[in-house]
């Protein structure tokens, strides 16, 4: 059957509309008795039962989906129907407890019939099959998927005879989900579900105590581990150490002191009481997690995606389009050539459980993303796997790798060993390996997890130990100045002193830093000890020896065979580069007290390096000093009419959040501003509201930095725009060094020059920031 129609992008031209009717011609053949067909589109993805005429008008209006080739869902090359559950008419009506729960359990497993295709004659005819010189992938799943998909057959079964609310299993795991939220005993869900047994019919298959259904929810394969672990982060109870009861750095007791002890009657009989550890770490292990995603029969088709279903254009629209991707398969060709072996980036970050801005607690989640899948369902919610729950009262911070260690061990055997795992989609089973292509994190974190300090005159990891930064007299602090060395060789403004530091500048930028080289300059702290409370003489510098290694570490993931070979390792955070260039930027035109970079210490710095003349403070009386305004400070009226622009904007529900409630006119300043509504209006507001409130020669360059955050964000990126983007980075920081102060110029501002090398190597943003970790 020819299905070059489903290749065509244009879907309104004749061909396609052609196709589309040979494929509603074969699938009319095999539709319900309702005359309803499963829809294939890229909205429905399989999960829908329409009417042949609607499900035409979603492959007009959507196209068909990706890599779908053979119609499995419509009987294509197969012996018997495929199990596809048609939502009825009391499903429906259900109510809206039920619509959650199902919700619930959708993001916990798969809620659709995981019983495999025979092999059909696409397989059969394959010449290949059958040759006993090829390895043949085993049929059929195997024992430990047997299981699980007989398991997953209760999520049809109903909880008693003639119920069409709940199944039963999604009462096992809605009572499990009520015992967690509430806080319930496990008596007291043992009493429940025997009231529930006298309630309900005699036809109800209900567990008959909490440890059965502890049982059932464990067979899912889901469940997690704990670890205990030293309360200082020096080292896991673990492995080898699994059986002892002090740390073996800091001597700290590995229980907790109230938990531990005799009775305070000795008169009393002893009772043996139970320990309870001091700090507990939560493993979620992963190779059943990525075994789930190919035992989903809507899953398992897409983590092909990127070799059979991408635009290969040139272009890069998903990371399988980057060069950091291509260089990887060319360097490691045995794991490229199985497409099923999943690329995986890890993001971590520390939140407040509480809602507040707290420091009293920190908890710390390490998820990972796996990259098989398009770009509709990569970066979703769904798809992202919970692999450590670090809690504590503070951040692990660099003591991260501690923690790191289970997930390390796993992802090593996940590259050396593999796992066996089913594939639904191809009823075969095949040796899964898996590999972490980088980390996604803000900059605090980038310090924790590569072992490089973000902090003082070599805070920028990108520049490594290429001096960047300059120190402030008067404002004691680093200025990140100087990226006169980013432009081309024959650029003006190398020749030029006064308006920029001082000085003239011919040097070059470090070319990128390979990770032998990392390997080599870490070889100093490759000994490090882990923990808060460390030895004095342990990870003790000597006076001068910060500037030769300014690492804390080598980071656990270099223990990881292909980590140094990667063209990519750690990912600077967009997200956050963008919220701090815009605070930096509102907070110095506007002139707010506590956020202008342009202050009396700054004035007097520029009178330190010798420059901008015009703007040195004047001596007025003893005890007055006049201020000259700069060129970038607005006046009264200017911010007035700059706030106006923005406090009269309304957006659409969902596109951010009210952006004019953080405009104060009477006080005449922005407060309030989350990270995303920064976003909106350095991209969208920013140079609409910045025209005619401020010099031509200051508001086209902050126009044009705002088309560089839209720019460098775009969903689909080349080569070619990318190095045009570069060029025009270099110049925008060059001619705002120009105009601001070297306050105004900190390690965040300074690491824009670093975004463009970043997508040329990784590709799109929006793949490798906060945004949707945060979410």
């Amino acid at each position: 059957m020819d299905k070059s129609w489903m290749d065509i992008k244009d879907r309104t031209s004749v061909g396609y509309r052609n196709g589309v009717a040979q494929f509603l011609n074969f699938a009319s053949q095999h539709a319900q008795r309702d005359g309803t067909i499963v829809c294939p589109c890229r909205k429905c993805v399989h999960s829908t039962m329409l009417a042949i005429d609607d499900v035409q008008i979603h492959l007009v209006s959507h196209g068909i989906c990706r890599g779908y080739r053979r119609w499995t869902f419509h009987e294509e090359s197969s012996s018997r129907k495929t199990s596809v559950r048609t939502p009825s008419t009391s499903v429906q009506e259900n109510s809206n407890e039920n619509s959650n729960m199902r919700e619930m359990l959708h993001h916990m497993f798969p809620m659709h019939d995981m019983v495999p295709e025979p092999m059909g004659e696409d397989m059969a005819s394959d010449p290949m099959v059958g040759d006993p010189s090829v390895e043949q992938p085993t049929q059929g799943p195997n024992e430990e998927s047997l299981q699980f998909l007989k398991l997953l057959k209760d999520v049809e079964e109903p909880c008693y005879e003639g119920c069409t609310k709940f199944s039963k299993l999604s009462v096992i795991v809605y009572l499990y989900h009520l015992k967690c939220l509430l806080g319930w005993s496990n008596k007291s869900v043992t009493f429940l579900l025997q009231f529930l047994q006298e309630l309900l019919p005699s036809s109800a298959k209900l567990p008959k105590d909490y440890y059965e259904a502890k049982k059932i929810i464990k067979d899912l394969g889901l469940s997690y581990e704990k670890i205990d672990a030293c309360p200082n982060d020096c080292m896991l109870f673990w492995k080898e150490n699994s059986n002892l009861e002090a740390c073996s750095n800091c001597n700290h007791s590995r229980w907790a002191s109230n938990e531990v002890g005799v009775p305070t009657n000795t008169n009393a009989p002893s009772k043996k009481v139970k320990k309870k550890a001091a700090k507990i770490l939560r493993w979620f292990p992963l190779k059943p997690r990525l075994k789930r995603l190919f035992m989903s029969p809507e899953v398992a088709p897409h983590m092909k995606w990127h070799v059979d279903g991408r635009t290969n254009d040139g272009l890069m629209r998903h990371p399988v389009d980057s060069e950091a991707w291509k260089s990887f398969d060319s360097k490691y060709v045995e794991f490229s050539s199985e497409p099923r072996n999943v690329r995986l980036g890890l993001a971590a970050d520390g939140f407040n459980p509480f809602s507040n801005m707290s420091t009293a607690h920190s908890t710390w989640p390490v998820m990972l993303v796996p990259y098989n899948l398009p770009p509709w369902m990569c970066m979703k919610r769904a798809y992202f796997m919970l692999s450590l729950l670090i809690l504590g009262p503070t951040s692990p911070g660099n003591d991260i790798d501690v923690y790191l260690q289970p997930l390390i061990q796993e992802l090593k055997e996940l590259w050396d060993v593999g796992v066996e795992t089913f594939d639904v989609s191809s009823n075969s089973s095949f040796q899964m390996h898996a590999a972490l292509l980088w980390t996604i994190n803000d900059f605090p974190a980038y310090a924790d997890l590569s072992g490089w300090s973000t902090k003082g005159a070599l805070a920028c990891p990108s520049c490594n130990y290429d001096p960047q930064s300059r120190w402030l007299k008067h404002g004691r602090k680093f200025s990140y100045i100087g990226h006169r060395r980013f432009l081309d060789r024959d650029h003006e403004f190398h020749n030029h002193d006064k308006e920029f530091d001082g000085r003239t500048d011919f040097s070059r930028a470090l070319v990128v830093v390979l990770g032998s080289e990392i390997i080599a300059q870490t070889e100093p702290v490759v000994d490090v000890v882990f923990g808060k409370k460390k030895d004095n003489l342990t990870n003790k510098r000597k006076r001068g020896e910060h500037a030769l290694c300014i690492w804390k570490k080598r980071s656990i993931f270099f223990s990881l065979p292909y980590w140094e070979n990667h063209m990519l390792r750690h990912n600077l955070d967009v997200m956050h580069i963008e919220k701090n260039v815009v605070d930096n930027v509102i907070g110095t035109v506007l002139n707010m007290d506590g956020k202008k970079k342009d202050n009396l210490k700054a004035r007097l710095d520029l009178e330190e390096m010798g420059i901008r003349s015009e703007l040195y403070l004047e001596e007025l009386g003893s005890d007055k000093t006049y201020k000259p305004p700069a060129c970038f400070e607005m006046t009264a009226s200017e911010k007035d009419s700059f706030l106006q622009v923005l406090k009269g904007v309304s957006v659409p529900d969902g596109y951010a959040s009210n952006v004019s409630r953080c405009a104060k006119l009477k006080e005449r300043k922005i407060s309030g501003m989350k990270s995303h509504d920064s976003h909106i209006l350095m991209q969208q507001l920013f140079p609409i509201a910045i025209r005619g409130s401020l010099p031509d020669e200051v508001s086209k360059h902050l126009i044009e930095l705002s088309c560089f955050f839209r720019e460098i964000c775009s969903k689909v990126l080349s080569l070619e725009d990318l190095e045009s983007l570069q060029k025009r980075i270099a110049v925008m920081l060059c001619e705002l060094e120009k105009i601001f102060p070297p306050s105004f110029f900190t390690v965040m501002v300074h690491l824009l020059i670093h975004l463009t090398d970043e997508a040329k190597i990784a590709g799109p943003v929006h793949y490798r920031w906060m945004y949707p970790v945060e979410r």
